[in-house]
C-alpha cells in the first residue's frame, strides 16, 4: 500500500505534491534534523523519548518552536496521519527544517516540518532470521562534536557508507569515528558482546543517541545483562561472541558475519522478547 497523504506543516496533503522550493534550507544545506519512529496497532512507540531527543536536537541547532514538539504533538500528528492513510503498523519520519531565507547565515530560526509514513506488516518487533553480513567503512570517519548525537539532515557520511555497502553486497556497514574507534552502523547503533559482557559505543564517541539504543540498555539492565558504554577498538569485532544493531524502526537485528568472523545471537534473542513486552 502506497501512502496517500503526508503532513506538511500541519496540513494533510497528497504525498505526490511538490511542496518545497529550491530555497528550502533542508535541501540546500541539510539544515534540519529528523526522527524515525515506529507505529504499532495505531499507536506511536516510545513517544516520550522521541519527543525529548527531538526537542534537545532542535535546541542544539537553535531552531525555534521546540516546545511545540512535545510528546502530545508527536502522538497526535503521527496517529492522525496513520489513520488518514488507514495504516495500523508503520514507520514514520518527522523532518524538521529551518524555514528561512539567507545563505549560510539564516534570516530567522522558524521551524518547518513534514511527517511521512510507510506501512509495515508486523505488529511487533521480529529478530531477523538470517543474520546480517557487515564490513567496515573506512573512507570517511564520523566527526565528534556537539551535534553528533542527533539525527541531522546532513547525512553524507551515511550516504557514502551506503554506497560502499551496495557496491560490496553487504547488509550493513560499521562506521568509525574520527579517532578510529567503533561508532555506529549506517542506520543503527551497535552492541558488541565480548566475554559475555555487552558493550556499546559511548555517546562521547559521536554515535547517534538512539531511542532504541536507550530502550535496549534499559531492558538489558532489568534482565541482569547490563550494558557498558565505552570507547571500543574495532579489533574487538574479531574476538566478540555476538554483535547486534538497534534502531527505532526494526528494534534489534543480529549480525552473523564480519570479514571471516561469525557470531551467535543468544542475547539478542532474549532482548527482543523483552522488547516486545515493553
Amino acid at each position: 500500500m502506497t501512502p496517500i497523504y503526508i503532513n506538511f506543516n500541519g496540513e494533510l496533503v497528497p504525498a505526490g505534491n511538490r511542496l518545497i522550493t529550491v530555497g528550502n534550507r533542508g535541501f540546500k544545506y541539510g539544515d534540519g534534523l529528523f526522527e524515525s519512529m515506529r507505529l504499532m496497532k495505531g499507536k506511536l512507540k516510545f513517544v516520550d523519548m522521541h519527543a525529548d531527543r527531538l526537542q534537545k536536537g532542535m535546541k542544539a541547532l537553535h531552531i525555534d518552536g521546540y516546545s511545540q514538539m512535545d510528546s502530545w504533538f508527536l502522538k497526535d500528528k503521527c496517529e492522525e496521519l496513520a489513520a488518514r492513510n488507514k495504516i495500523k503498523h508503520g514507520r514514520l519520519r518527522l523532518t524538521v527544517y529551518r524555514d528561512a531565507e539567507g545563505f549560510y547565515s539564516p534570516s530567522q530560526n522558524k521551524m518547518g516540518y513534514c511527517i511521512e509514513i510507510q506501512p509495515v506488516d508486523e505488529p511487533r518487533y521480529f529478530l531477523n532470521t538470517k543474520g546480517l553480513i557487515m564490513d567496515m567503512y573506512n573512507d570517511i570517519p564520523k566527526p565528534i562534536n556537539s551535534i553528533s548525537n542527533y539525527k541531522t539532515c546532513n547525512s553524507l557520511v551515511y550516504v557514502m557508507a551506503g554506497i560502499f555497502k551496495n557496491q560490496n553486497r553487504l547488509d550493513e556497514a560499521f562506521i568509525l569515528n574520527q579517532n578510529g574507534h567503533l561508532c555506529e552502523a549506517i542506520s543503527a547503533n551497535v552492541f558488541v558482546v565480548y566475554q559475555d559482557q555487552i558493550y556499546t559505543p559511548a555517546l562521547s564517541e559521536g554515535c547517534i543517541g538512539g531511542v532504541m539504543r536507550q530502550v535496549v540498555m534499559d531492558i538489558a539492565a532489568k534482565a541482569e545483562m547490563p550494558v557498558t558504554e565505552a570507547q571500543i577498538d574495532p579489533a574487538i569485532l574479531n574476538e566478540a561472541e555476538e554483535v547486534f544493531l538497534t534502531n527505532a524502526s526494526r528494534g534489534i537485528q543480529w549480525v552473523m558475519g564480519f570479514a571471516g568472523k561469525r557470531y551467535f545471537n543468544e542475547k539478542s534473542k532474549v532482548l527482543i522478547e523483552e522488547l516486545n513486552n515493553v
